[in-house]
């Protein structure tokens, strides 16, 4: 019997079920002496108890109590035949075993083990809250047999105790549980959700739900779009061990060649691993944004991608992390709606990491899926190699960091460079007794870098120049924090004016090629950074003050935090730092951020940038979240209106809105959607194909989620049109139920 309850089951629709609610009866609780009995001994309580000696028949009679190895019984009445070994119980038995599974019946038939038996009218209430009914039920070693049977995952009563239906069961004529292969199979079965029979299934299996888990047929998908018609996903789960599996997804199309996907994952004893693909033949159009171009048909070959990452921590010290993301072809990944991403990077990484010191060994590539550019202009860096170690000031009391770098940059039509630098920071922070907070900063560092071919890059600010060049870097710095604490209007707010003094010399740049410091831009989170550039190889040439202050607020439910500055540059020579950028002239554009949080409801920042001469807004980045966790809005919005120079690619002018939401309209329905908007003009951006309003990407659902089950409705619609990856409408539905697949 025990087995019996560890039983997802179904039935079928020719024969009627029986009943899946919960019964008057319920097993009874452990008693002191059940549990500290002999293992195999059997307790009894009952209202009478009589034992006919010739026959070795005991009979209990008003609510009899059984326990034996854990497992518990209580019934009207209770036979127990000790020669034959035979228990029957009638009269609202309930039984429990020792995983927690109940089962409940009006006649149960079992070994005085209480295993295998046979039950009628049978209900089985299962830990991981699923359930079966049964008219008839038969278990003998790990087979169960159950006829004419349901099975559901859901609720079957509301919050005030009131029978309801099930979102979804399977019925069947029968259902065999093998509970050593951990699987149920169906015979002549039927799915209904909503009380419609939606699917009809003769021969059906799937894994019981335990955690051991199991290989079968997953929930197929279903989308329509206009690239590749009718879509049917059918994905099949092998489990291949406790630390392996494989899902294999064959894609069926109305209009394009059939596709396969796999995808495998493993756990190994110090890390884990996936690797996924993708494989179809079909046509491929040229990847250009003008369509008027493109022929009318494409060239058939074979199209895929290949996606694998893995991480493994091989002792306390030393870990290796990798990933590879490769495609065919530049429209394969929109056009069967697996990513929108442009660039693809592939990397791998050993780093050893202590308590004082890091290790990085690197390399990458990226592949290029952005229409018009050459693949032969991506750099493959190889090796890349930081190493960072700590230690103790002896004579003042700071702190020392050194840095060891290097990094080779090949490119198959490009410019190739060679970096190398060893740097000495050296930081000590201490306090006044005023409450000041100062913190003093010495840098050094020594590079070499060598480059050829640097013609070959389109940007004349990013070269430098071929051959080999060696550079120093110097740098001194002050920074002083004041705090100011005190309460407001109920909270407490802080203020901490902060004024920082940097004095470098004036650097070599230009003759260093610009790899890895090309976006620059003055942020909040570089105002007070010693160097401005976001990497190596551009530093800031002269010297500067920097001041702003801090504003925090905190009161119950409430938090505020805002920052606000602006640096003065104490050179009038020109600098490296292009025009836009908000650093070029000797006073900085005002740059802040201000963040508003409301208990778990509202959630806003603001990050800005305002030009030094008439305030106009350069830099304005929103990210707001108002809502409850069922229904909320999510609102994004980016305007660069730097005026830099268009010929410098990665500092180009933008402007976009993003804007999602979820509404709750029903205690398990959800109406959600997103919208991606490109705002920018040609005034902004002469490279951009916007007129001021471009879509990108709109999406519209319908969701209905329960304790059981999710049902999604999705409309997308994408305007991105490239090459044979073509703007247009997809409409797709998903089914997942609990228990039925993974």
């Amino acid at each position: 019997m025990a087995s019996l309850v560890a039983i997802a089951v179904a039935g079928a629709a020719a024969v009627q079920a029986q009943s899946l609610q919960d019964r008057p009866s319920q097993p009874p609780t452990p008693t002191t002496a059940s549990e500290t009995a002999p293992e195999d001994e059997v307790t009894f309580s009952a209202a009478q108890l009589d034992y006919d000696d010739n026959a070795d028949v005991v009979t209990a009679t008003g609510d009899v109590r059984m326990f034996r190895n854990g497992a518990r019984l209580r019934a009207n009445k209770v036979t127990w035949n000790r020669q034959t070994g035979v228990v029957r119980a009638s009269g609202n038995v309930a039984v429990v075993n020792a995983n927690g599974d109940k089962a409940y019946g009006d006649d149960i038939t079992l070994t005085d083990e209480l295993h295998d038996g046979v039950a009628d009218n049978m209900l089985l209430v299962l830990a991981n809250g699923g359930r079966l009914a049964a008219r008839h039920g038969e278990r003998k070693g790990e087979i169960t047999t159950l006829n004419h049977a349901a099975y559901t995952p859901c609720r079957v009563e509301t919050d005030s105790g009131c029978p309801k239906r099930p979102s979804w069961q399977i019925t069947a004529v029968q259902v065999v549980v093998n509970e050593g292969t951990h699987r149920i199979s169906y015979k002549d079965a039927r799915l209904t959700v909503f009380g419609a029979t939606i699917l009809a299934l003769p021969a059906f299996s799937h894994p019981d739900g335990s955690d051991s888990g199991n290989s079968g047929l997953l929930m197929p998908n279903f989308q329509i779009n206009k690239s590749n018609g009718v879509e049917i996903d059918l994905p099949y789960y092998l489990q291949m061990g406790r630390n392996r599996d494989l899902t294999i997804t064959p894609h069926f199309y109305t209009a394009v060649l059939p596709a396969l996907e796999a995808q495998y994952r493993a756990l190994t004893g110090n890390g884990a691993y996936q690797v996924s693909g993708m494989a179809t033949y079909s046509s491929r159009l040229p990847a250009t944004a003008d369509q008027t171009t493109l022929p009318v048909q494409g060239n058939d070959s074979f199209r895929g991608y290949l996606d694998a990452n893995g991480s493994w921590q091989l002792d306390p010290v030393w870990a290796v992390r990798g990933a590879i993301r490769l495609t065919t072809d530049r429209t394969f990944m929109k056009r069967y709606y697996i990513s929108n991403d442009d660039r693809l990077r592939s990397t791998i990484n050993a780093e050893r990491i202590d308590a004082d010191s890091y290790l990085s060994i690197a390399g990458w590539f990226v592949q290029d899926l952005r229409p018009g550019y050459a693949e032969g202009q991506q750099p493959i860096a190889l090796p890349a190699i930081d190493y960072r170690r700590r230690f103790a000031d002896p004579w003042l009391g700071g702190v020392f960091t050194a840095q060891l770098n290097s990094l080779a940059l090949t490119r198959t039509d490009g410019q190739d460079t060679q970096r190398a630098f060893a740097g000495l920071r050296w930081d000590l922070r201490t306090l006044t007794g005023f409450g000041q907070e100062v913190t003093f900063t010495a840098y050094g560092r020594a590079d070499l870098y060598h480059t050829n071919n640097s013609a070959a890059t389109a940007t004349e600010l990013y070269r430098g120049i071929d051959g080999w060049h060696g550079r120093g870097i110097a740098a001194l710095a002050a920074d002083m924090r004041w705090p100011f604490v005190g309460e407001l209007f109920g909270g407490i707010q802080q203020i901490v004016p902060r004024v920082q003094l940097v004095a470098e010399p004036k650097i070599r740049n230009l003759d260093i090629p610009d790899e890895d410091s090309r976006a620059v831009d003055l942020e909040d989170s570089n105002l007070f950074a010693l160097n401005r550039f976001s990497g190596y190889d551009r530093w800031e040439d002269s010297s500067r003050v920097t001041y702003g202050a801090e504003w925090n607020y905190n009161r119950p439910r409430l938090e505020v935090r805002a920052i606000v500055g602006q640096s003065y540059r104490l050179s009038s020579e020109p600098t490296i730092l292009p025009p836009g950028t908000g650093l070029s002239d000797r006073f900085s554009d005002y740059v802040g951020r201000v963040s508003v949080r409301y208990g778990s409801f509202i959630e806003i920042t603001e990050r800005f940038r305002l030009d030094k001469d008439n305030l106009a807004v350069r830099r304005n980045e929103i990210d707001a979240t108002v809502g409850s966790r069922n229904t909320y809005a999510e609102i994004g919005y980016l305007k660069l209106h730097r005026q830099i120079d268009t010929a410098i690619e990665d500092l180009r002018d933008m402007s976009e809105v993003r804007l999602g939401a979820r509404v709750q309209i029903a205690r398990y329905w959800s109406i959600f959607g997103s919208t991606v908007v490109d705002l920018t003009t040609h005034k902004e951006d002469p490279h951009s194909f916007s007129d001021g309003y471009q879509p990108v990407r709109h999406r519209l659902g319908l969701l209905y989620e329960n304790e059981c089950m999710s049902l999604w409705v999705t409309w997308r619609k994408d305007y991105d049109e490239t090459g044979d990856a073509r703007r247009g409408s997809t409409f797709s539905l998903r089914l997942a139920l609990k228990n039925l697949g993974r």
